[in-house]
């Protein structure tokens, strides 16, 4: 049977060299993005492998929900209408601001960390259950660690550091994919985290050298932090998708659920603070208000 597979901000980076390990292990790849030139480079390039399914693009501009409700109902119709399985979701998305920003009223990082990918996710779930067995892998970041765990609101209390909100975003992202994992089990689709570690890409290599992204106490230790940075993040995207192509289709991992592959391509303990019941509920509260399945 036919597999397929959808990579989100598959156009660039550790996003393509993903969409890229899935052609070659056989997938027919959909790689999601906003620019319609890079897409087809994307494209371009994964043929160029001469995989055994072409590949193809969408656009779509993840940080807008209604765009990603759109694109769920168009993803779900080209299935339904040819009735091939969704095989594999990969949530790569992800995005981090030097400057607090918004979208739709709704802080940025959170909307494009963990909404946008939350209702991608659920609004596909019938989708991926129909072609089950299935995977969901939803890429997150060690900057879990640093996350404040308050989520009775989008924002957190304090001032606004883009690191450690993005953190944030992905702690919520990461609680939510185990909290799924639990509800989905036994129904033939597994939900995996990957965490990629560190990689140049256009956000290392930009927005987080910056020292305003982090807080001021963080700040004053700077020097280590960027020697330290610049050391974790000079590894090519390449290895870095390694996480996320094992998710999705290393076979041990077959009828298993629940479970983070660390940056070398292993199963790891997840943070604490994303396997505490009482996050991952007032995540799922958070997320059913300002994401719902239909837009008001």
């Amino acid at each position: 049977m036919k597999k397929t597979a959808v990579v989100t901000a598959g156009t660039a980076g550790i996003g393509l060299e993903t969409a890229l390990g899935l052609a070659v292990a056989g997938f027919a790849v959909t790689v999601i993005g906003r620019d319609a030139e890079r897409g087809a480079e994307a494209v371009e390039r994964i043929n160029a492998t001469d995989p055994v399914h072409p590949s193809r693009f969408l656009s779509a501009d993840l940080a807008s929900l209604d765009q990603v409700r759109a694109l769920a109902r168009t993803i779900a119709d080209d299935h339904a209408a040819s009735g091939e399985p969704l095989t594999v979701l990969v949530n790569n998305v992800g995005a981090m601001f030097a400057e607090r920003q918004t979208r739709d009223g709704v802080e940025a990082s959170f909307v494009v960390n963990h909404l946008s990918p939350y209702l991608l996710t659920e609004l596909l779930l019938p989708t991926l259950a129909a072609g089950a067995p299935s995977r969901i892998v939803n890429v997150t970041s060690g900057a879990v660690a640093l996350a404040k765990r308050v989520f009775d609101a989008v924002e957190p209390p304090g001032g606004y550091y883009g690191f450690h909100w993005y953190g944030r975003a992905k702690l919520a992202n990461l609680a939510y994919t185990l909290d799924l994992a639990d509800r989905l089990d036994g129904t033939g689709v597994s939900v995996f985290a990957a965490d990629p570690g560190g990689a140049a890409t256009d956000m290392t290599n930009g927005t987080m050298t910056d020292p305003k992204i982090v807080s001021p106490a963080l700040r004053l230790l700077w020097p280590l932090v960027r020697r330290t940075f610049e050391r974790s993040t000079s590894g090519p995207a390449s290895v870095a998708a390694r996480p996320s192509i094992a998710a999705a289709t290393d076979e041990s991992l077959t009828g298993r659920t629940g479970i983070v592959i660390g940056a070398q391509a292993h199963p790891v303990a997840p943070h604490r603070a994303a396997a505490d019941p009482r996050v991952a509920e007032a995540v799922r509260r958070l997320s059913e208000r300002h994401a719902p399945l239909a837009p008001a």
